[in-house]
């Protein structure tokens, strides 16, 4: 379907948002009044620029406070709609958006606003406008969807019809079933928009916090399919008025914005007989685990210093690139001092993700608007798909590594003859050597738990939605996380089975400075004993408050032993009611640091209650952990 948005949904001028829309891949918008009063161009210019970027206006608004008047009021509200449609024609807009009116002058009368909506539509008629009666939530006589309808429906003018708007039906509550009984042809527009579920006036509900389809928690798939099974035919448009996309690029919103339509066409589609028109990305692939974390650093010392206190060994080089690879277990650990480092210090620039089929993932991600990332790579490397996420973490789709190399060649028949990327790396002695493998396997890491990235305080939203559709992870639920200096937000999406856990967080306030931490939990049996390997190969674990523990022994009922080595080894612990959860952090490098967690039953959870704790903590070292 076409797919249309306001550019009141975008910042910046006129032109900016114009241009936005359409590299975005709009085929229209709606253009927002103050926008057009604010831009230095004519109608005519307006006109000839949106064609020019091959964008067709599909809707002009808002008129407001036309019906249901007295006479006087109303005849020069017809006075101003003359100016307004004459503007239409030269904009080369044919549709016009008119909402109910909240005047106090307004009477509750169905009859004399039929009949003043009617004599609106005779005249716009006369200048090629149609007009779409939307009911405003907050309107003051008029506030729901059928009872504009039943106005529209006695007005029974062709030029007359309503406009949809999906908060301003589901932010009351009200069953959008009922939109199947209104002809597809007397739905005029369909404007879109997610909010977050919240408890506030409606008015400053929708002027502030609309988001894009799929970032909030409005069904707005199960309304669309009761929209076109009313037969409606028309764009798909975006009105979302919300202060964050205001103070954001408008190119990077716009983009957001059009792969929500997309990822909401392709939620419609099996709920629908007939289907025809509607987006049909590629079938999401699934990660079935995490394959590397890619630190870039300008000083691999305390990298390596970390890594190997942690019990990781540096057992090979990349044959062409400045990249190390550390492992221990499945956890894999890649470190960059190339050109890539950045002047920040060290920051996990990338994730490679195990895919069952890489390049079908990356199809997904293409199709989905997700950047495709230019590789430099030697002939002989292995061919390997990046996109960026919002944030500008690269995403690699890797094949699974073999568990034992083939003797000869560099592909894995039994995996369909997929390149695997750790033979682009050449075995090398052990750094440091492994002496520690005579100790307890307990102690020592298994895996990558989960990857905290903390995004940019603009993209949350968008890193959520990204992550859930182009990776095809689910997202839990968003938790808030109170610290000294202001609320966090995360979000965490995963597979089904938890072997690709992302942790999604932004901090209180908007920063500029690109100083945002990260962290790699790494998976053990045993945290305990981890932690103490750790010290004892020289690491440093972040101090816990010893108030924290004082807290933790009045709600758990933990003995003074336990408590006592928690206490010591600066062990954070959580339970729920299917498991238990242990865990402690490292230092920081750089924006750097590492989590070792220890999972027991069930639990599926982040310590999310730890994080004050550790926060505070954080920045008693001088340094904000987020």
């Amino acid at each position: 379907m076409r797919t249309s948005i306001a550019t009141v949904s975008l910042s910046g001028s006129l032109t900016e948002k114009l241009t936005a829309a359409a590299r975005a891949g709009f085929d229209g918008v709606e253009i927002f009044e103050n926008d057009l009063l604010a831009s230095p161009l004519t109608p005519e210019e307006i006109r000839a620029r949106t064609a020019d970027l091959g964008l067709r206006i599909d809707l002009y608004q808002p008129m407001r406070d036309i019906e249901a008047v007295a006479e006087e009021e109303f005849t020069r509200s017809l006075r101003r709609a003359r100016h307004k449609f004459e503007l239409m024609r030269r904009l080369g807009a044919d549709t016009v958006l008119v909402c109910s009116s909240v005047s106090p002058h307004a009477v509750d009368d169905d009859a004399l606003a039929a009949e003043q909506l009617r004599r609106l539509a005779v005249l716009a008629e006369d200048f090629g406008v149609k007009v779409a009666y939307e009911a405003l939530a907050w309107g003051r006589h008029v506030s729901t969807y059928d009872h504009a309808w039943s106005i529209v429906e006695a007005a029974g003018h062709p030029a007359l019809g309503t406009c949809l708007d999906s908060f301003h039906i589901l932010a009351r509550g009200s069953d959008p079933k009922g939109i199947e009984d209104i002809p597809g042809d007397k739905i005029f527009f369909l404007q879109l928009a997610d909010a977050p579920l919240m408890a506030m006036d409606v008015l400053q509900w929708s002027r502030h916090y609309r988001c894009f389809p799929g970032q909030g928690g409005f069904d707005l798939a199960g309304l669309l399919v009761h929209v076109l099974r009313a037969g409606y035919h028309g764009p798909l448009s975006l009105e979302v008025f919300n202060d964050v996309f205001r103070q954001a690029e408008a190119g990077p919103t716009a983009v957001d914005a059009r792969r929500s339509l997309l990822v909401l066409q392709e939620t419609v589609r099996p709920l629908l007989r007939e289907a025809a028109g509607l987006a049909a990305p590629p079938a999401p692939v699934v990660p079935t685990g995490v394959a590397f974390a890619e630190l870039v650093t300008p000083d691999v010392v305390p990298v390596a210093t970390l890594l190997g206190a942690l019990g990781f060994a540096r057992t090979s080089r990349h044959r062409s690139k400045p990249v190390d690879l550390w492992e221990q277990g499945e956890a894999r650990i890649l470190v960059n001092t190339g050109p890539a480092a950045r002047h920040g210090g060290t920051a996990l620039a990338a994730i490679g993700l195990e895919s069952p089929d890489p390049a079908a993932a990356a199809r997904r991600a293409e199709s989905l608007l997700a950047p495709v990332l230019p590789r430099r790579r030697a002939l002989e490397d292995a061919p390997l798909d990046a996109v960026a996420a919002p944030d500008g973490t690269e995403l690699f789709f890797c094949a699974s590594p073999r568990p034992s190399a083939p003797p000869e060649g560099r592909v894995s028949p039994a995996r369909g003859e997929l390149p695997v990327w750790t033979d682009d790396f050449e075995p090398g002695e052990r750094v440091p050597h492994d002496e520690s493998e005579g100790e307890p396997g307990a102690s020592r890491v298994t895996r990558i738990d989960h990857l905290a990235l903390t995004q940019p305080w603009h993209q949350f939203d968008e890193a959520a939605l990204f992550h859930r559709a182009v990776l095809g992870l689910g997202a839990q639920e968003s938790v808030d996380v109170a610290d000294p200096y202001g609320l966090h937000r995360s979000r965490a999406v995963t597979n089904d089975d938890g072997s690709v856990r992302i942790a999604l967080g932004v901090g209180p306030a908007p920063t500029d400075d690109g100083d945002r931490p990260q962290h790699i939990a790494l998976a053990t049996h045993d945290v305990i004993q981890a932690a103490r390997r750790f010290r004892a190969a020289g690491g440093l674990l972040l101090a816990v408050p010893a108030n924290y523990y004082d807290d933790l022994a009045a709600r758990y009922g933990l003995g003074d032993e336990e408590l006592a080595v928690y206490r010591e080894l600066g062990i954070l612990y959580d339970r729920d009611g299917e498991g238990e959860f242990r865990h402690c952090y490292t230092r920081t490098v750089g924006r750097v640091f590492f989590e070792l967690v220890q999972r027991d039953g069930g639990y599926r959870g982040y310590g999310a209650q730890n994080a004050p704790v550790r926060l505070a903590a954080q920045r008693a070292e001088g340094r904000p952990g987020r």
